[in-house]
């Protein structure tokens, strides 16, 4: 699970991040919870950190995605967005070929060489509109491709969901990250930086429909488990990811206009 998921999961707000819906759901509808899951053991301590993870986005990170929305504007966010989803490519590009998905795996390369020359080291996203749409691969998807499952649900602080099989991928990413291994003033500037970016920006996308999803939620805590397992479910599928297209809370319907990006989470 890499950064831009976690991070928009992390406050329990999941649905803003991904287009993922599961199969067997009819569309624009969200998923039923009776709060109860057999696949949760360790229910009452992942409802703490997750009220935990609230209360720093209510005092923190909120705040700034709000500051960043309205000072930035939307061209700027878009180059930021741009930028962030290239440096991206080589974690895809390697969960491609993992996945034997050689034609998407051609297309990532592709978009890398275009976006980072043409597109002026990403800032802008020519290879989009040349026919080549961006999409994100990460290890916990590649596991899951190969039918491994994933495991008992957990929830942590700062990562926000991440049962076992996503979390050994977040770890596993680290190493097919090649700025993993730059190293600044301090080992982890470069990655603490694009992860707190990356973070806000991902924040800032989805703060109307976040606060929908918040206030139409019985019980917030089981809606986002159940959109996150959706929602991996979808993308182990190879499903396109959109921010415009949200999952309908209560037949709610929310169009943020936002353009499309990885998921990240902290």
């Amino acid at each position: 699970m890499h950064a831009i998921l976690a991070l928009a999961l992390l406050f329990g707000m999941t649905a803003a991040a991904h287009t993922a819906m599961a199969a067997d759901e009819p569309a624009g509808q969200a998923p039923a919870d009776n709060g109860v899951d057999e696949n949760d053991p360790l229910e009452p301590m992942n409802r703490y950190f997750f009220e935990l993870n609230k209360f720093f986005d209510t005092i923190l990170l909120k705040p700034v995605a709000t500051w960043y929305d309205g000072v930035v504007p939307e061209p700027g966010r878009d180059g930021v967005r741009n930028f962030l989803d290239n440096l991206r490519s080589p974690v895809i590009l390697a969960n491609d070929l993992l996945q034997g998905e050689w034609e998407r795996a051609g297309t990532t390369a592709s978009r890398f060489g275009i976006n980072t020359t043409v597109g002026v080291l990403g800032l802008f996203d020519p290879a989009a509109d040349w026919g080549m749409p961006q999409h994100s691969e990460d290890f916990g998807q590649t596991l899951g491709t190969y039918d491994v499952a994933e495991g008992p649900y957990l929830y942590l602080p700062v990562l926000g969901p991440a049962p076992p099989r996503d979390l050994t991928g977040f770890v596993v990413d680290q190493f097919f990250d090649p700025l993993t291994y730059i190293y600044w003033d301090e080992a982890k500037t470069v990655p603490t930086i694009r992860f707190v970016l990356n973070g806000v920006d991902q924040r800032a996308r989805s703060l109307d429909t976040l606060d929908q999803i918040e206030r139409t939620s019985v019980d917030h805590y089981a809606t986002v488990r159940n959109l996150y397992r959706q929602i991996r479910k979808n993308e182990i599928a190879n499903g396109t990811r959109d921010f415009d297209d949200l999952p309908d809370i209560e037949n709610l319907n929310f169009d943020t206009n936002e353009p499309d990006s990885p998921r990240i989470a902290f």
